[in-house]
């Protein structure tokens, strides 16, 4: 699938994978979506968020996976991001099997 679609800023990056993480139990927590427009300005989370529900979850991965490659993450970069994922994956105080899971699927696409 490799298209520009995945050339996103390193910010729209970070939006995009706390939106998957906030889907991944299916269940859209207010808490999560709070979270995640704390962390981005209203342009990009509506940009991204538009983008998000126009794929389906291979999708998902394979261009976070594409634009990931784009970037040069810093250590610190990459902890940060890890830590937000975390704090999404807890925000409605409830990690299911389908988040840790995508987490796990994460940390693999990530390092």
């Amino acid at each position: 699938m490799k298209t520009d679609e995945t050339k996103w800023s390193k910010e729209e990056l970070k939006t995009y994978i706390l939106i998957l993480c906030a889907k991944a139990d299916k269940v859209e927590a207010e808490e999560e979506i709070s979270f995640i427009k704390t962390k981005t300005s209203t342009e990009i989370f509506d940009k991204m968020y538009g983008e998000f529900q126009n794929d389906d979850e291979d999708e998902s991965l394979e261009k976070i996976q594409d634009a990931l490659e784009r970037h040069h993450y810093s250590e610190l970069e990459i902890c940060e991001l890890k830590n937000e994922i975390q704090k999404i994956f807890a925000a409605d105080r409830k990690i299911p099997m389908a988040e840790s899971n995508l987490g796990r699927i994460l940390d693999n696409i990530i390092y």
